[in-house]
């Protein structure tokens, strides 16, 4: 049995799993419209039914986890990731309808990233280590940079091997979370709480510090997504570049800004305070939106974007550090609910940013000065976590 080192590395190449879950399938939209002659309309819902199922798998994890145990799930949640992943190339051809095919690889690597997301912060949380935030602030930063990873592969892949190679490559991004399964069975893993000892659903609803840090999880999705979901056609549109720069100058950007702030906050964590620097995030988060928004010419608001990237970058691991500090009994259950409340952001903030647009003729800048409500939120949600007792 190795280390508590190993579990943190395996921890690791889980977010960078999770990365790939989400942000592989969407640079493929096009090649599947033209390969399978699927409507976009259609092909979008790939995106909502990946993360309508990962809310699903959020809420079941939170009744069942602790009964089937740390290990058998988090090597399933691989297991699942794995055979999804490599099926976005093999199950549209085993179908009449190949968006039947595209749905269950989706339908098998959503369950999987969603006992990911679930799964590997109670697991680091688990692990002995003298600062909590600090290893939890450095964990969520491989998602940023597993996020950088599968965009700039991806691309490289394409540009030397061709779009029509896409399948290829999606069996092998499938080695990863395969590999991974296989590490998690060789690691030590702990739990957060013994048995029968973390709290149930009912009992942490009952709890007003709950909630506080559900509304911080919300506006720390919301805050997040509504920028990085946008931010590739926001590039195309302003900077007027191709797709593929569009992907580098924005999502990529805006990912790396994020894993910068999280590591930065990972190695100054004992000098810093968390609250205050979750805080001061969602100052510049504001700022980060008004910039993209007002700025008069197109570059300054990418800088906007990228100021934003950074801002939030500590809001999702901050919040469960703070939550973990303040309610230490809460156990999978509480990982569980935040995780799903964090998802509804996630799945909020984008939208929100997109019917402001389209009320206001497509303008992608009066969505992300919509979007201000969502850090303006969470620094109210902040106050009221000092004020609120467990």
């Amino acid at each position: 049995m190795k280390s508590y080192t190993h579990t943190v590395n395996a921890s690791y190449v889980g977010y960078i799993t999770q990365a790939i879950v989400n942000n592989f399938a969407p640079l493929l939209f096009l090649t599947f419209q033209r390969s399978y002659a699927i409507p976009l309309s259609k092909i979008t819902l790939l995106v909502t039914f990946n993360f309508a199922i990962q809310l699903l798998v959020d809420f079941v994890s939170a009744k069942f986890v602790d009964r089937i145990g740390y290990r058998v799930s988090i090597v399933a949640a691989h297991l699942f990731a794995a055979v999804g992943l490599a099926g976005l190339g093999l199950f549209p051809g085993l179908f009449a309808d190949p968006f039947v095919g595209l749905l269950l690889a989706v339908f098998f690597y959503a369950i999987g990233g969603g006992i990911i997301e679930v799964l590997i912060s109670p697991i680091v949380e688990a692990c002995p280590s003298e600062s909590k935030s600090a290893a939890m602030s450095l964990l969520h930063s491989f998602y940023c940079w597993g996020h950088v990873f599968v965009v700039v592969a991806s691309t490289v892949f394409f540009a030397f091997a061709g779009i029509a190679s896409w399948k290829i490559l999606a069996c092998a991004w499938a080695v990863v979370p395969l590999a991974n399964a296989f590490y998690f069975t060789q690691v030590p893993i702990a739990k957060l709480t013994e048995d029968g000892e973390g709290l149930s659903i009912r009992k942490l609803a009952s709890m007003k510090i709950f909630w506080v840090f559900v509304l911080l999880m919300v506006c720390a999705g919301a805050s997040e997504q509504a920028m990085s979901q946008w931010a590739s056609a926001f590039a195309e549109s302003g900077l007027r570049v191709s797709k593929t720069v569009g992907d580098l100058a924005g999502p990529c950007l805006f990912a790396i800004m994020m894993g910068v702030a999280r590591v930065f906050y990972s190695r100054l964590s004992e000098r810093i305070d968390l609250e205050r620097f979750m805080a001061w995030g969602g100052g510049f988060c504001v700022a980060g939106y008004l910039l993209a928004a007002f700025a008069p010419h197109p570059i300054l608001s990418l800088v906007g974007s990228a100021i934003v990237g950074f801002s939030v970058g500590i809001f999702w691991p901050g919040t469960f550090s703070i939550a973990s500090r303040k309610c230490p009994k809460g156990g999978t259950a509480m990982f569980a609910l935040l995780a799903l409340a964090g998802d509804l952001g996630c799945s909020g903030g984008p939208t929100v940013v997109g019917f402001v647009s389209n009320a206001f003729s497509g303008n992608l800048k009066a969505g992300f000065l919509a979007a201000i409500v969502f850090p303006v939120l969470l620094i109210f949600g902040l106050k009221l976590s000092k004020k609120t007792s467990a």
